[in-house]
C-alpha cells in the first residue's frame, strides 16, 4: 500500500507512533491508520517481540492519537490474519519464562482493548487462537471469503488467555462460543457472518479497501463524538440499563461545549460539509 500525503500535524502524530520489527504501520487515508501484523513467514504468528511492539504501539496511540481517528488491523499476505502465538518460540520454555511471556501478552491485549479509537479488523485468512482474540478486540470485523476463525488452545493443553472466553460469547452468545472453544474447530467465513461474528464478507482482493473505506467514513465524523460513543457503548454496555443510560447522558453532555458540536450545527444550517477538528 502506498502511503498518502498527509497534513503536517497528522504526519507528526503518525511519526510519534514509531517503527516496529514485527508490524507495518501506515496511513491509508486521511486520519486512518492501518496496522499490519508482519511475520508472513510464520503466518503472522505472535512472537515475544510482536507482543512488545503491539503493546508499545497501542500504549502510544492510547496516550495521544493526534490526528488519527480510526484504526484498521490486518495481516501481511493473504494466508493469515494471525495464526496465534508462535509455538516454535515457546518450545522448551520453562514455566517461569512462559508466565513472563504471557504477562507481556496480557498487557498487549489490554492496551488494544483500551484503544479509544474505532478499530476494524480486516481478517484476510486464518485468525486462530491469539489471532482470533486480536480480531475480537476490534469494534467489528470485516473478513475475506477465505477467512477462518478458531480458538484452538484446548487442543494443545491450555485455554484462551487473551480475552477469548469473554469476547467471543459477547459476540455470538454462550452456546456457540462454548462449542467453538470446547471443540477447537474452525468457523468458516460464511458461518462467522451468519452468527454475527463478522459484519461483512468481501472477496480477498477488496477486503482492505472496503475496511479502509468504512474507517474513512468514521474518520469524517466528529472524533470526540466517536470516542464518547465508543466509551458509552463499551463501558455502559456492562452496566444495568438505567445506569448505562445515565452514563450515556454524561458522555453526551461532555460534547455540548465543544467546537465540533458548534461546527456540526453551523454546517448543517449552512448546507455544507462540516470540518471537524477534534476540539
Amino acid at each position: 500500500m502506498t502511503t498518502i500525503d498527509t497534513p503536517a500535524s497528522e504526519s507528526a502524530a503518525f511519526a510519534d507512533l514509531g517503527t516496529y520489527e514485527t508490524l507495518q504501520v501506515e496511513m491509508a487515508a486521511p486520519h486512518v491508520l492501518v496496522v499490519r501484523f508482519d511475520r508472513p513467514e510464520v503466518r503472522n504468528a505472535i512472537s515475544t517481540q510482536m507482543g512488545r511492539d503491539i503493546h508499545t504501539l497501542f500504549t502510544r496511540l492510547n496516550a495521544g492519537p493526534g490526528e488519527i481517528r480510526a484504526v484498521v488491523l490486518t495481516g501481511t499476505g493473504d494466508r493469515a490474519f494471525c495464526a496465534g502465538v508462535d509455538l516454535k518460540e515457546r518450545r522448551g520454555m520453562s514455566d517461569a519464562d512462559w508466565h513472563r511471556q504471557h504477562a507481556l501478552f496480557e498487557r498487549m491485549m489490554l492496551a488494544m482493548l483500551d484503544c479509544p479509537l474505532p478499530m476494524i479488523a480486516a481478517v484476510n485468512g486464518a485468525a486462530f487462537a491469539g489471532g482470533c482474540e486480536f480480531a475480537l478486540l476490534a469494534d467489528f470485523i470485516y473478513a475475506s471469503t477465505n477467512a477462518r476463525f478458531a480458538l484452538t488452545e484446548v487442543t494443545i493443553g491450555i485455554m484462551p488467555g487473551g480475552g477469548g472466553t469473554q469476547t467471543l460469547q459477547r459476540r455470538i452468545g454462550y452456546a456457540r462460543a462454548a462449542e467453538t472453544i470446547f471443540t477447537g474447530r474452525p468457523i468458516s467465513a460464511a458461518d462467522a457472518a451468519d452468527w454475527g461474528l463478522v459484519n461483512r464478507l468481501t472477496e480477498p482482493e477488496t477486503l482492505l479497501a472496503t475496511a479502509v473505506d468504512t474507517a474513512s467514513a468514521i474518520a469524517r465524523n466528529a472524533p470526540l463524538s466517536i470516542r464518547q460513543a465508543k466509551r458509552a457503548m463499551t463501558l455502559g454496555g456492562r452496566m444495568d440499563l438505567r445506569t448505562g443510560m445515565f452514563f450515556e447522558i454524561d458522555a453526551y453532555n461532555a460534547l455540548v461545549g465543544t467546537a465540533d458540536r458548534r461546527e456540526g450545527i453551523t454546517a448543517f444550517n449552512e448546507k455544507r460539509a462540516p470540518v471537524f477538528t477534534g476540539h
